[in-house]
């Protein structure tokens, strides 16, 4: 039996949950999860459903059926085929920990992904990369050479028909064309608990500052650096006895599990923009599973 997911985003009104009920119940579906969120601030709706069509329809059939129903609410809407991994580009540069994770994740299939490429500005990870299987790209960025290399990523990205982009510690600031080329389909890791230290020494910032809490904060890519809406954030606690290098190597584990956290949530379509900030469903059942243990 086929499992879909159907995501919704919409001006909020009386009766969108009773005419996708409907909708999906006439055309032989049963839903088996459901999420919804009315914002009163902004007057938005957003909706994720994860259904099994019993009677067989495919998503071109029930997408065309929807159409009705979507252009009466004036809904931004998609039908998914849960089965289906989205296709992502790493990039990275000499902090390996966030990739070794995603490594490890995708080969126990604890994250349902299609890894297409990874992209280094350094030679440090190709042969962990290679020895996976996964094509490796060595691009060098300068100055000088900066909107070249951007050509050559992004030439990478439509050639493999990636989805995604994840900055696993990639140290190179995107251009604003990259950013708004790929708006929502770039996610970053920042080594702070945004919006507090931004920029590419957060630790040090934090250290100074004598704080008692450090973090990493998973966020979609824009113009602003580390401006856009976040995905994922968490914490580990620090005293002042320690460095600053204790707080990299402490943050470490934290950036990894946020980073994963955040593209678990983006490619099971839970996650929805909304203005500068984000609307998160919870995982369904499930879908954390791994299909094996190591």
């Amino acid at each position: 039996m086929q499992s879909f997911a159907l995501t919704v985003k919409c001006k909020s009104t009386r009766g969108i949950v009773a005419a996708i009920s409907a909708f999906l119940a006439t055309n032989g579906c049963n839903i088996t999860d459901s999420a919804q969120f009315d914002d009163q601030e902004t007057g938005n709706f957003f909706m994720r459903i994860s259904f099994q069509s019993e009677e067989g329809k495919d998503l071109s059939a029930l997408s065309d059926g929807f159409a009705e129903v979507g252009e009466r609410f004036g809904m931004q809407f998609g039908f998914h085929d849960e089965s289906e991994k989205m296709k992502v580009v790493i990039m990275v540069s000499r902090f390996g920990h966030c990739l070794n994770d995603l490594l490890y994740r995708w080969r126990i299939g604890a994250l349902p992904i299609e890894i297409v490429a990874v992209i280094s500005n350094h030679f440090e990870y190709q042969k962990v990369v290679v020895n996976h299987d996964i094509p490796f790209h060595h691009i060098k960025v300068t100055k000088e050479n900066k909107k070249e290399a951007e050509a050559r990523q992004m030439a990478i990205v439509e050639e493999t028909g990636a989805e995604l982009i994840v900055l696993a510690r990639y140290m190179q600031v995107l251009s604003d064309e990259m950013c708004k080329k790929m708006s929502g389909r770039i996610i970053n890791i920042h080594h702070s608990f945004l919006p507090s230290f931004k920029g590419a020494n957060p630790y040090k910032q934090a250290f100074e500052r004598g704080v008692k809490l450090i973090g990493a904060t998973s966020h979609y890519v824009t113009a602003d650096l580390d401006e856009g809406p976040i995905i994922e954030q968490d914490t580990v606690r620090v005293s002042h006895a320690q460095s600053p290098a204790d707080y990299v190597s402490l943050g470490r584990d934290v950036e990894s599990q946020v980073l994963s956290r955040a593209i678990h949530a983006h490619i099971h379509l839970r996650v929805f923009i909304n203005g500068n900030k984000t609307v998160v469903f919870p995982a369904s059942p499930g879908s954390y599973a791994s299909e094996r243990m190591g």
